[in-house]
């Protein structure tokens, strides 16, 4: 491990990291036989070894494993290769670290021997946990920094080894286990059993690996999260198929890539890959861990608090209040100290309600489809257009096009989402400092989907930083300071709104970043979508104590279709199974986008005492649909009332 690295628990507290893909099958498809054994490949073939492992360095593994998985004496015997167990595992250990160079750490990685414990007699049982102290022995004074104890099928013999490895260092254990179709072990645990039992004999962290693919492993890693450990998850490509004589694993990178987020996202800490997997599926997964873990950059606010310190309001450079920075800050301030925190509100109505309503750029040249619905909400009395940044990884004109156009022809205020997924730290500079200089002031900041969401699947997603990190540098060019804590003249004035998800799978992990986003400088919050009315009711509950006004996100759904891709392939909605049997029991057309304007309506009113107002995002440009959900908080009264 490199001088100054944290320790390896440490590391992982503070975000999820990623373990490296298989070794074993990579060097079957650069040509190493299977009936002959890969472990020896240390020596025989070492310059392979280590270009493999150089590989998911590069890829983006935080962790890389020494070739040692059947590296133990009873396995290297069947080879007739067990008196060279020492050579190989110090062989194997040295390419590992030769190739990591002190980016990752590296851990010594441990199989099972295929023995079984319940049938050995004591004497075969000391033995056993002999050949486990003897490869751990050999890894730790090779300079590991933790092992990795996988594909155990057996708890049993998994146990004798966490005590063996224990019995020689205390350095960190990741213990996981290989559960079959039925999610159980071969002596019967089931995940929750099988954390707990691990947990309490002292592995550090606690997981599932190989399986049946991703599915598989994910079925049983969210069962686990939640028993006082972390928990990884390290699935294979997928059942191998027999394909012009080889063996192909089917599980695309880009699948892969797919199910880390899923993985992180219901708070497994450490995600990586196994048989079949190879550098091109980490490199998917690391991109998933810098999406979910804060970027790559970090914008530290230790020498950016002591300069702002120094920094007083009569030079320009005191953050203003939110209210004093836009005209939308200032309607959300009102209606949240005249209506929702007020002994005695207001009622409902334009006058005492924020609305927000998405239009999006469009993907050719052509603005006057988003310019004509943008005037439609302004008549009919919406504050604020929404304009996403490239949402769901798709290419269109630029949101800060749009947002300057209709700033300058319907003289309405815009509120700009801006993602970490397409600009380096620098871009994300420059874009905020344009941003200000062209008057568009509000922005939501956020993390950003991956470009696999897209049509372009291959893009380079960035994430420098997080939503946090981008929070966390406007706020201090609202002070007039840039990222490294230097004045950059006058400050800005964005008023600054964050994103939440109200159903997230992970929902002690979003709470927890909801209280980080507003010490960040984040102001209001604008949630996902949100169906279940008890679901919105426990969020605001738990957000209370932030004390932060909050625009609830709608989209009224058209069709059960529709609800049901919205359901599976969009990251961070959740629609229950009765809202989607509702909108399935309607059929389609004009009765089921009713049904959906309903949907929303029901959500929407269930807490429109405690929100300041709603973020409505009409499905397919339908954006009437947005003004018929808002007539139950009183827009379209006084139109009506004239027409009568």
């Amino acid at each position: 491990m490199k001088e100054g690295r944290k320790p390896f628990l440490e590391a992982l507290e503070a975000g999820p990291m990623v373990i490296d893909g298989a070794m074993g099958t990579q060097l079957y498809e650069r040509g190493i036989f299977v009936n002959r054994s890969l472990e020896e490949a240390c020596l025989s073939r070492g310059d392979l070894v280590r270009k493999i492992h150089a590989e998911y360095v590069e890829a983006g593994a935080d962790i890389i494993q020494t070739h040692t998985f059947a590296a133990n004496r009873v396995k290297l015997e069947r080879h007739s290769l067990g008196s060279k167990t020492r050579q190989i595992k110090e062989a194997a250990v040295r390419l590992a670290k030769e190739a990591s160079a002190g980016r990752t750490y590296v851990a010594g990685g441990m199989g099972p021997t295929g023995r079984v414990p319940g049938v050995m007699t004591d004497e075969e049982l000391r033995e056993l946990r002999t050949t486990f102290e003897e490869q751990a022995e050999i890894l730790y004074e090779g300079g590991v920094d933790l092992f990795v104890l996988e594909t155990f099928r057996l708890i049993s013999e998994l146990r004798i080894a966490i005590s063996a490895v224990k019995s020689v260092c205390d350095l960190p254990i990741i213990a996981q286990v290989a559960f079959d179709e039925a999610e159980r072990t071969a002596d019967g645990a089931d995940p929750v059993r099988a954390v707990k039992l691990l947990r309490d004999l002292g592995a550090d962290v606690v997981g599932a690996n190989c399986v049946e693919g991703p599915r598989g492993v994910f079925n049983v890693a969210q069962k686990m999260v939640g028993y006082g450990v972390p928990v990884s998850a390290v699935p294979n490509a997928g059942y191998p198929r027999l394909q012009a004589d080889r063996l192909i694993y089917m599980a695309t990178p880009e699948y892969f890539g797919v199910y880390a987020r899923r993985f992180f996202k219901a708070g497994v800490s450490l995600v990586g890959g196994c048989c079949g997997t190879g550098p091109e599926h980490i490199v998917r997964v690391a991109a998933a861990a810098r999406m979910m873990g804060g970027g790559r950059v970090q914008v530290v606010s230790d020498a950016i608090e002591e300069a702002a310190e120094s920094l007083s309001r009569d030079d320009g450079t005191e953050p203003l209040e939110m209210g004093e920075k836009t005209g939308l800050g200032a309607k959300i301030e009102s209606v949240w100290r005249r209506r929702v925190r007020a002994v005695n509100p207001v009622p409902l109505g334009p006058e005492s309600f924020v609305v927000s309503v998405e239009v999006n750029p469009p993907a050719g040249l052509d603005p006057s489809k988003a310019l004509a619905a943008a005037k439609m909400l302004r008549d009919a009395g919406v504050d604020v257009i929404n304009i996403a940044d490239g949402p769901r990884a798709s290419v269109r004109m630029s949101n800060q096009a749009l947002g300057l156009l209709v700033r300058q022809q319907l003289d309405m205020e815009v509120i700009l989402h801006v993602c970490c997924r397409d600009r380096n730290l620098l871009g994300l500079q420059s874009d905020l400092l344009a941003n200000h200089v062209l008057g568009l002031h509000n922005l939501v900041i956020i993390t950003g989907d991956p470009p696999k969401m897209g049509d372009y699947p291959h893009a380079t997603a960035v994430f420098d930083l997080d939503s946090i990190g981008l929070l966390r540098m406007a706020t201090n060019l609202n002070r007039g300071l840039d990222p490294a804590g230097k004045r950059v003249g006058q400050a800005t004035q964005f008023c600054c709104a964050c994103g939440a998800e109200p159903a997230a799978m992970d929902y002690e992990r979003e709470l927890r970043r909801l209280e980080q986003k507003k010490a960040a400088g984040a102001e209001f919050i604008m949630t996902q979508p949100v169906y279940d009315p008890l679901v919105l009711e426990r969020f605001l509950d738990d957000t209370a104590h932030l004390e932060m006004p909050i625009l609830v996100g709608l989209l009224p759904l058209a069709s059960y279709r529709n609800a049901e891709f919205l359901h599976n392939e969009v990251p961070g909605m959740q629609i229950p199974a009765h809202i989607r049997e509702r909108m399935q029991a309607v059929g389609k057309g004009p009765q089921a986008r009713a049904e959906g304007v309903r949907i929303a309506q029901e959500a929407l009113m269930a807490v429109a005492d405690r929100v300041v107002g709603a973020y409505i995002m009409p499905p397919f440009g339908r954006y009437s649909a947005a003004l018929d959900i808002l007539r139950c908080v009183g827009y379209g009264a006084k139109e009506a009332a004239t027409a009568s």
